[in-house]
């Protein structure tokens, strides 16, 4: 009888061995079934909850932002060139404008990383209503181009985004403040004598509350009035197809422009921190859940090949090589595997559902189209290489040794 030939006999012995101890392989899926589970469970979380946090963060800000080289002190002409102002104070910044910025928004509106690209200018002021004072920050924008980095139109209370001479758009934490609804007037004082009285058309609420505490969105030209800036702009924001190649992209439109770009992680180091710590808290779980159901599915196959030493050396005393004993322990780590990370994912797929239905609603958990099928393959080869040590013992049995074995 040649048990070596037909390849449906290793899956056969396979099969039987796992079938012969049901409690055992019920246990050792289950287990496995769990650890699956966790994997796919805890990555679509963390996945997700990146996700969110980078949506909202960029939700409200630019992904590059284009602004002017500071200005930096110079010695007094005739003073020696090795002299070094050891004491010196850094130079107080003033509000300037890009230099030749028509040209800078035209050359950037050619580069194919950029998905948008929006001048504008931005500076302080003083808002009046009656004897309530606030501090603003007055961004004067075009209103299409700005659109497309920031859509004010999705998160508007009330009005609508009409952006005119003597309109402006302010945040809701702003209104509460100072008492404004729609169609009420608020009196804007940049300073030396430069003021506007403008209609409220449109309340915002981003998210932020310092944004929709101190943003007041004004036309292009009658901010760089009031802000003294006539025909200038003092940022142009651009955003990225590739959110997380924004430092690469700012330091070479840096190069190409001649001027100062600042990418959203530069500007938010501490979130990059916390979402790689997420990311490598992830990794770790994987890892040694990984590890956990490898030992488990190595201890089974162990004690598997123990309790069939006789079967294993009847099976070598009637020809079978010892590349087939090594194939049906293999076959049966990868099984488990199999048949553990299918049941896992499914778990693991049911628990993400049950959040998004049953949880706090902050945000929905949406599942890769590739977490499962991955999880299941990485579950497959880590019952394999657990089996290798057992299915190698197996194979090394003497037929005479393992036959008379009690």
């Amino acid at each position: 009888m040649r048990l070596h030939n037909p390849l449906w006999t290793e899956w056969t012995l396979a099969l039987r061995f796992l079938f012969d101890n049901r409690l055992q392989t019920l246990l050792i899926s289950l287990g496995i079934a769990i650890g699956c589970a966790v994997i796919v469970f805890i990555t679509a979380l963390i996945t997700g909850l990146q996700a969110n946090v980078v949506q909202r963060t960029l939700g409200t800000q630019a992904h590059i932002r284009i602004l002017p080289l500071d200005e930096v002190n110079h010695a007094p002409p005739g003073r020696p060139a090795e002299w070094t102002l050891q004491l010196d104070n850094p130079r107080a910044q003033r509000l300037r404008s890009i230099n030749n910025w028509q040209e800078v928004r035209d050359l950037l509106d050619q580069d194919p990383q950029l998905r948008a690209v929006s001048p504008l200018i931005s500076g302080p002021a003083l808002a009046r209503r009656g004897q309530a004072r606030a501090s603003v920050v007055l961004l004067g924008i075009d209103p299409v181009r700005y659109a497309q980095i920031i859509p004010l139109a999705d998160d508007l209370l009330a009005g609508s985004v009409s952006i005119q001479a003597g309109h402006a758009l302010i945040g809701s934490e702003l209104a509460k403040d100072l008492g404004l609804r729609l169609g009420d007037k608020l009196r804007l004082d940049a300073g030396e004598g430069r003021e506007a009285i403008v209609d409220i058309t449109g309340i915002f609420n981003l998210g932020v509350r310092e944004l929709d505490t101190r943003n007041v969105y004004l036309d292009l030209k009658q901010a760089q009035t009031l802000l003294n800036l006539p025909g200038g702009v003092s940022v142009i924001e651009t955003t990225v197809a590739q959110i997380f190649q924004a430092d690469q992209i700012a330091q070479r439109l840096g190069r190409l422009t001649g001027l100062q770009a600042e990418s959203w992680m530069t500007s938010n180091g501490q979130l990059l921190n916390a979402l790689a710590s997420q990311s490598m808290t992830t990794q770790m779980i994987r890892i040694f859940v990984g590890i956990s159901v490898a030992f488990g599915i190595a201890s089974v196959l162990a004690v598997s090949v123990v309790q069939r030493t006789r079967e294993i050396g009847i099976l070598r005393a009637m020809g079978s090589p010892r590349g087939q004993i090594l194939r049906v322990f293999l076959l049966q780590g990868g099984l488990l595997g199999l048949f553990g990370s299918l049941a896992g994912s499914g778990l693991g797929w049911g628990l993400v559902q049950l959040f998004n239905l049953l949880g706090p609603k902050l945000f929905i958990i949406p599942v890769p189209a590739d977490l499962i099928p991955l999880a299941i393959l990485i579950a497959t080869l880590t019952g394999i290489l657990a089996a290798a040590m057992p299915a190698r013992r197996a194979a090394r049995y003497d037929p005479a040794v393992a036959i008379r074995y009690v």
